[in-house]
Protein backbone atom coordinates (compact mmCIF):
# COMPACT_ATOMS: atom_id res chain seq x y z
CA UNK A 1 0.00 0.00 0.00
CA UNK A 2 2.95 2.31 0.65
CA UNK A 3 4.00 1.93 -2.98
CA UNK A 4 0.49 2.95 -4.14
CA UNK A 5 0.77 6.15 -2.16
CA UNK A 6 3.96 7.09 -4.04
CA UNK A 7 2.40 6.28 -7.42
CA UNK A 8 -0.46 8.74 -6.95
CA UNK A 9 -0.24 12.50 -7.13
CA UNK A 10 -1.00 14.65 -4.07
CA UNK A 11 -4.32 15.65 -5.63
CA UNK A 12 -5.34 12.05 -6.24
CA UNK A 13 -4.31 11.19 -2.70
CA UNK A 14 -6.47 14.02 -1.28
CA UNK A 15 -9.46 12.99 -3.39
CA UNK A 16 -9.11 9.37 -2.29
CA UNK A 17 -8.86 10.45 1.35
CA UNK A 18 -12.04 12.51 1.10
CA UNK A 19 -13.99 9.84 -0.76
CA UNK A 20 -12.99 7.14 1.69
CA UNK A 21 -13.96 9.19 4.77
CA UNK A 22 -17.65 8.63 5.48
CA UNK A 23 -19.61 11.78 6.29
CA UNK A 24 -23.17 11.12 7.42
CA UNK A 25 -25.60 13.34 5.56
CA UNK A 26 -28.36 13.19 8.13
CA UNK A 27 -32.11 13.24 7.61
CA UNK A 28 -33.67 15.30 4.86
CA UNK A 29 -36.19 17.87 5.99
CA UNK A 30 -39.87 17.54 5.06
CA UNK A 31 -39.60 20.56 2.73
CA UNK A 32 -36.60 18.97 0.98
CA UNK A 33 -38.62 15.84 0.39
CA UNK A 34 -41.45 17.89 -1.17
CA UNK A 35 -39.25 19.68 -3.75
CA UNK A 36 -38.77 18.42 -7.26
CA UNK A 37 -35.31 16.96 -7.74
CA UNK A 38 -34.19 17.33 -11.34
CA UNK A 39 -31.42 18.93 -13.31
CA UNK A 40 -33.92 21.40 -14.76
CA UNK A 41 -35.09 22.59 -11.33
CA UNK A 42 -31.49 22.83 -10.12
CA UNK A 43 -30.49 24.97 -13.10
CA UNK A 44 -33.64 27.08 -12.86
CA UNK A 45 -33.01 27.84 -9.20
CA UNK A 46 -29.65 29.51 -9.80
CA UNK A 47 -30.49 31.56 -12.86
CA UNK A 48 -32.55 34.73 -13.13
CA UNK A 49 -35.47 34.07 -15.50
CA UNK A 50 -34.90 35.50 -18.98
CA UNK A 51 -37.92 37.80 -18.76
CA UNK A 52 -36.40 39.43 -15.65
CA UNK A 53 -33.06 39.93 -17.38
CA UNK A 54 -34.84 41.40 -20.38
CA UNK A 55 -36.96 43.76 -18.24
CA UNK A 56 -33.81 44.88 -16.44
CA UNK A 57 -32.12 45.54 -19.81
CA UNK A 58 -35.16 47.44 -21.11
CA UNK A 59 -35.22 49.59 -17.99
CA UNK A 60 -31.46 50.24 -18.11
CA UNK A 61 -31.52 51.16 -21.81
CA UNK A 62 -34.59 53.39 -21.40
CA UNK A 63 -32.92 55.28 -18.57
CA UNK A 64 -29.79 55.67 -20.72
CA UNK A 65 -31.91 57.09 -23.56
CA UNK A 66 -33.43 59.58 -21.11
CA UNK A 67 -30.00 60.71 -19.90
CA UNK A 68 -28.63 60.98 -23.45
CA UNK A 69 -31.70 62.87 -24.69
CA UNK A 70 -31.49 65.32 -21.77
CA UNK A 71 -27.82 65.92 -22.46
CA UNK A 72 -28.43 66.35 -26.20
CA UNK A 73 -31.30 68.76 -25.57
CA UNK A 74 -29.18 70.90 -23.26
CA UNK A 75 -26.34 70.95 -25.81
CA UNK A 76 -28.72 72.00 -28.62
CA UNK A 77 -30.26 74.68 -26.42
CA UNK A 78 -26.76 76.09 -25.80
CA UNK A 79 -26.19 76.19 -29.57
CA UNK A 80 -29.37 78.26 -30.09
CA UNK A 81 -29.30 80.99 -27.42
CA UNK A 82 -32.18 83.42 -27.87
CA UNK A 83 -33.61 81.42 -30.78
CA UNK A 84 -36.42 79.21 -29.43
CA UNK A 85 -37.81 78.43 -32.89
CA UNK A 86 -34.40 77.38 -34.23
CA UNK A 87 -33.86 75.22 -31.15
CA UNK A 88 -37.32 73.62 -31.52
CA UNK A 89 -36.66 72.77 -35.20
CA UNK A 90 -33.20 71.38 -34.44
CA UNK A 91 -34.49 69.40 -31.45
CA UNK A 92 -37.37 67.82 -33.35
CA UNK A 93 -35.02 66.91 -36.22
CA UNK A 94 -32.50 65.41 -33.78
CA UNK A 95 -35.18 63.33 -32.03
CA UNK A 96 -36.49 62.07 -35.40
CA UNK A 97 -33.00 60.72 -36.19
CA UNK A 98 -32.58 59.12 -32.73
CA UNK A 99 -32.21 55.35 -32.83
CA UNK A 100 -34.28 53.33 -30.38
CA UNK A 101 -33.80 50.13 -32.42
CA UNK A 102 -31.94 48.03 -29.85
CA UNK A 103 -34.33 48.85 -27.02
CA UNK A 104 -37.38 48.39 -29.22
CA UNK A 105 -36.15 44.95 -30.27
CA UNK A 106 -35.97 43.97 -26.58
CA UNK A 107 -39.46 45.39 -26.05
CA UNK A 108 -40.87 43.44 -29.01
CA UNK A 109 -39.23 40.25 -27.70
CA UNK A 110 -40.66 40.95 -24.24
CA UNK A 111 -44.16 41.53 -25.58
CA UNK A 112 -44.01 38.29 -27.55
CA UNK A 113 -42.43 35.95 -24.98
CA UNK A 114 -43.31 37.31 -21.52
CA UNK A 115 -46.71 35.58 -21.22
CA UNK A 116 -45.20 32.25 -22.25
CA UNK A 117 -42.18 32.57 -19.94
CA UNK A 118 -44.41 33.56 -17.00
CA UNK A 119 -47.04 30.99 -17.96
CA UNK A 120 -49.77 33.63 -17.74
CA UNK A 121 -53.29 32.25 -17.90
CA UNK A 122 -55.76 33.44 -20.51
CA UNK A 123 -58.79 35.53 -19.62
CA UNK A 124 -61.71 33.88 -21.43
CA UNK A 125 -63.72 37.14 -21.55
CA UNK A 126 -61.00 39.17 -23.30
CA UNK A 127 -59.31 36.24 -25.06
CA UNK A 128 -56.00 37.74 -23.96
CA UNK A 129 -53.55 37.02 -21.19
CA UNK A 130 -54.52 38.18 -17.71
CA UNK A 131 -53.33 41.50 -16.38
CA UNK A 132 -50.22 41.58 -14.20
CA UNK A 133 -50.76 43.72 -11.10
CA UNK A 134 -53.77 45.28 -12.84
CA UNK A 135 -51.78 46.32 -15.93
CA UNK A 136 -50.98 44.84 -19.29
CA UNK A 137 -47.61 43.12 -19.49
CA UNK A 138 -46.97 44.79 -22.87
CA UNK A 139 -44.38 47.56 -23.03
CA UNK A 140 -44.71 50.54 -25.32
CA UNK A 141 -41.93 50.93 -27.87
CA UNK A 142 -39.78 54.04 -27.69
CA UNK A 143 -40.51 56.52 -30.47
CA UNK A 144 -39.67 60.14 -31.30
CA UNK A 145 -43.15 61.03 -29.97
CA UNK A 146 -42.26 59.36 -26.65
CA UNK A 147 -39.03 61.39 -26.49
CA UNK A 148 -40.83 64.66 -27.31
CA UNK A 149 -43.42 63.99 -24.60
CA UNK A 150 -40.58 63.62 -22.09
CA UNK A 151 -38.46 66.44 -23.48
CA UNK A 152 -40.67 68.93 -25.32
CA UNK A 153 -39.07 71.44 -27.67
Amino acid sequence: MAEDRHDTSPVEHEIARRVETPHPVGRLSESSLQRERSIESYLRSGVMPRYMERLRDIHRQTEQHKRDLAWERDALRAEHPGDPEGFARAWRARVQRWSFAETNELIRTHNEWYPVERQLPMDPRTRDYVLVAGRSYRREELTPEWALRLFPA
